[in-house]
């Protein structure tokens, strides 16, 4: 499996998430958490092109603005804004490295927010070292160690830890 803004957010939040993830195994798809990302996905934003594919990542939305090409990844909750930042700053690098520029715009439509996320070099030094640690995780044998955190409580992935 090769390394994808959804590894990427995951990886932000727990490489447990990222083997399991990796490896097939879905979350609990009764989770409400995640009944409640499908719909923000499919009902808001509708203005604008529907999860755009480039390669192996698929962003939310792209529009144009002042002649700016502007990608975005729209959100339940700003509670994973690290994760997010970092999955749109992927999506951002993929496109860089094809001579596409662009800016990132994280939306949170439940809390009328919006964050601009612009790529830097650092950021791409960062982003070379989590896939390199990604890939090391999904060809490990075994899924990380439980290491639980705030997310754990309501995580759609917790029976696979806590059961």
């Amino acid at each position: 499996m090769d390394v994808n803004g959804t590894l990427i957010w995951y990886y932000n939040i727990c490489k447990r998430e990222v083997y399991l993830m990796s490896h097939g195994i879905l979350p609990n798809q009764d989770d409400e958490n995640i009944d409640i990302g499908r719909f923000i996905h499919e009902n808001y934003y509708r203005r604008n092109e529907k999860e755009i594919r480039f390669g192996n990542v698929a962003f939310d939305v792209m529009y144009q603005n002042q002649n700016k090409l502007i990608i975005g990844e729209t959100k339940k909750s700003s509670k994973f804004l690290e994760a997010s930042k970092w999955q749109l700053l992927y999506y951002l690098k993929i496109l860089n490295e094809a001579e596409i520029e662009a800016k990132g715009v994280l939306q949170y439509p439940e809390e009328r927010r919006r964050v601009e996320v612009e790529l830097t070099d650092e950021n791409i030094i960062k982003l070379k070292k989590m896939e390199e640690e990604i890939i090391n995780i999904i060809e490990s044998p075994l899924p990380p160690k439980v290491e639980e955190c705030v997310y754990c409580k309501n995580c759609a992935y917790r029976e696979y830890c806590y059961a």
